[in-house]
């Protein structure tokens, strides 16, 4: 190869790679925003659970209180 072609070969070869490195950059960047909001989520997703699992437990706490009440008034 003549000296100009490896240079444009060269030039080249590093254009690429940066490209290659600044699509990796935001690759990256893209994982770890995502792995935050995941771990986030996660936890909105626990604590939806433990709320629900609370309101279930007044919920039956309310109905065996009614099936009580109802048991003791006059047919």
């Amino acid at each position: 190869m003549t000296q100009r072609k490896i240079s444009l070969y060269s030039v080249q070869m590093d254009e690429a790679f940066e490209s290659l490195e600044g699509k990796v950059s935001q690759f990256v960047h893209l994982c770890e925003r995502l792995r935050a909001e995941n771990l986030e989520l996660r936890q909105q997703l626990a604590a939806a659970n433990n709320d629900a699992k609370r309101l279930n437990e007044k919920i039956d706490g309310a109905r065996d209180k009614l099936e009580n009440l109802l048991a003791r008034l006059p047919e």
